[in-house]
């Protein structure tokens, strides 16, 4: 009987919490966010970025140098090669060394866990106030979620170290995200050589057609207005590209 009583009680209270979720989501309520870790839009948007403006910089000043189309699309490739696999490395082993990282100390918190509880739970409660729970919840609070270690553990690692070490990056997708995107971009500004137009206007005006493109992608993703997202993306390629030609130019015309 009391099992009974207990049971449409609980039923009573959700009955509420089910009605207002059912209200909001009739009125466009929606909790599902999109992917804010990093885990595969940081390395891809760096890595195309990185490679459309080194290539295209690289064209510019071999350009402004009066190279030959030859040695601009041996360099380029070159570089594209180079690039590629160095972003696609260096993402590997960033990722690898961090998670590296998130794990020794997840070690040491497991380590203060097992050795020291009691303290452990305190500081739990101490969180739990400075988010604004009075003493007697916030005590109760960290009791209930110290009952159990992997969820205790979980908890302090996302409050003290700002991770949840069951959902870190992976390393191996991050660096091929890295290696392809690069590849992509650095490929842009390459493509009219490789077709037979081996003008730098046309590769220069692929590529910024390309970086306001990208930017705009980019605001699309974050929620920025999407014409200033990519004005700022070719605003600032355009002065690498300038940079770069303006430096060929001058050492073109010394060596001749």
């Amino acid at each position: 009987m009391a099992g009974d009583n207990r049971s449409r009680m609980s039923e009573e209270i959700q009955d509420p919490v089910h009605a207002v979720g059912a209200a909001a989501l009739a009125a466009g309520w929606s909790h599902r966010h999109r992917d804010v870790s990093g885990g595969w839009l940081r390395p891809t948007v760096f890595g195309a970025v990185d490679g459309l403006v080194t290539n295209a910089s690289l064209i510019a000043g071999l350009g402004g140098g009066g190279v030959s189309a030859h040695t601009v699309v041996l360099t380029g490739v070159a570089a594209l090669v180079a690039g590629a696999f160095s972003m696609g490395t260096g993402e590997y082993i960033s990722v690898t060394n961090q998670n590296e990282l998130v794990r020794a100390e997840v070690a040491v918190e497991r380590r203060m866990h097992a050795r020291f509880p009691a303290a452990e739970q305190a500081e739990l409660a101490g969180v739990f106030r400075g988010y604004g729970a009075d003493a007697d919840t916030a005590d109760r609070m960290a009791a209930a979620v110290s009952r159990d270690p992997d969820t205790a553990l979980r908890v302090h690692t996302r409050e003290e170290l700002g991770v949840d070490p069951s959902g870190l990056p992976s390393a191996v997708l991050a660096g091929i995200s890295s290696l392809i995107a690069f590849s992509s971009g650095a490929l842009v500004p390459l493509l009219p050589y490789l077709l037979g137009l081996s003008h730098l206007a046309a590769a220069l005006g692929l590529a910024a057609v390309a970086l306001l493109a990208g930017g705009m992608a980019v605001g699309r993703l974050t929620g920025r207005p999407l014409l200033r997202s990519g004005l700022r993306q070719l605003a600032l390629g355009a002065v690498a590209v300038g940079v770069t030609f303006a430096v060929g130019s001058l050492i073109g015309g010394q060596v001749r």
